[in-house]
């Protein structure tokens, strides 16, 4: 019997070619996919973007924008932000904090979750 599937590689990270200069950081959307780029990515070279891991992204601050542990949250890539509003599917799946997030800190804790 043939093999039906060729194992390529372990997974946390998969390899990425953008079209314009990735910063090391920065948040990418592929359709449902969302990576995180380990190192800065030249335009048209391959690089590697994270799909799994604990992150602290970016949230936004202010009345109403606490987090708590355990949420899911999504990219707003509009705002460059973590949010618990999915937008009716605009935002894309990010993770689960992995730690609550007040009002007033910009950053979350976040467990990738594909």
């Amino acid at each position: 019997m043939m093999a039906t599937a060729t194992y390529v590689q372990h997974g946390d990270a998969i390899d990425y070619t953008p079209g314009s200069d990735v910063a090391a950081g920065d948040v990418v959307v592929q359709g449902e996919l969302i990576g995180i780029a380990k190192t800065a990515i030249a335009a048209n070279l391959i690089g590697a973007i994270a799909v799994s891991g604990v992150f602290d992204v970016p949230k936004a601050t202010g009345a109403s924008t606490a987090i708590t542990a355990g949420a899911n949250v999504y990219w707003d890539a509009t705002n460059s932000v973590a949010t618990t509003d999915d937008d009716t599917g605009n935002n894309k799946l990010l993770g689960k904090t992995v730690l609550a997030a007040a009002d007033g800190d910009a950053t979350v804790r976040i467990r990738m979750n594909q």
